[in-house]
């Protein structure tokens, strides 16, 4: 079983495409959104959808994803089950649970994500893309908006996401890499590149290169304001 846990917040642009994205695979999963207090059409939008399990939890990624879990750990699953955080911005490929089916059939594979891809043809998010599967292919840290699996019997076993406010992915993934060896799949994932627009282009790759420097040599934590959300 796939269990596909999207976090949510005023995400009523992206969250059609994103959730008809899971739709159009193939094999058995379960979806739940777990929203942080929109106040757009998001919720109306999940709710239009019977068999899509919404919940809510307290603004943030990490807590929310931690709640969508832990319902996971209510129902009748298995320790091997994937649990696939996947953002409410990003579109899964095509064959990303048949992909997914077959990994489940090797017990070595306990964890991964999906190359990454922006949206649109502009040159420069090409390059952060590349950068990102770069980097990713060298720390083995994968980035949530890579569309994090990992087995449900191992997410529980390293205590789930840190209640942190960024990074939560990151320190995720240090934890798992105690255990095992993310895989990367080659299937990119595609992320809406209006953030980075909005944001300017030059300046979200800046921040990108700092976030890599932050990660690789353990500078200071950033303030909260660095992410500021961006719809």
């Amino acid at each position: 079983m796939i269990w596909v846990i999207i976090p949510t917040f005023n995400e009523e642009a992206a969250l059609p495409q994103t959730l008809a994205s899971v739709f159009q695979q193939h094999g058995d999963c379960q979806i739940i959104v777990v929203d942080g207090g929109s106040n757009d059409r998001t919720p109306d939008i999940v709710r239009a959808h019977d068999h899509i399990t919404f919940l809510t939890a307290p603004k943030g990624r990490a807590s929310q994803m931690n709640v969508g879990a832990n319902y996971v750990l209510t129902q009748q699953t298995s320790s091997e089950d994937w649990l696939l955080f996947l953002h409410a911005d990003t579109l899964l490929p095509a064959q990303a649970f048949m992909q997914l089916h077959h990994l489940a059939s090797n017990p070595s594979w306990q964890a991964g994500g999906f190359q990454h891809q922006f949206s649109g043809q502009d040159w420069r998010l090409r390059m952060i893309s590349w950068l990102d599967n770069f980097r990713c292919y060298h720390s083995q840290i994968i980035y949530g908006d890579q569309a994090l699996f990992v087995r449900a019997g191992l997410f529980y076993r390293v205590g789930g996401f840190p209640l942190l406010p960024m990074l939560e992915d990151v320190r995720l993934c240090e934890q798992l890499l105690l255990h095992t060896t993310p895989r990367l799949l080659a299937s990119p994932v595609v992320t809406d590149a209006r953030k980075f627009i909005q944001m300017g282009i030059w300046r979200s790759f800046f921040r990108v290169l700092l976030i890599i420097l932050h990660v690789e040599f353990g500078l200071p934590t950033f303030r909260p304001a660095f992410f500021a959300d961006v719809r």
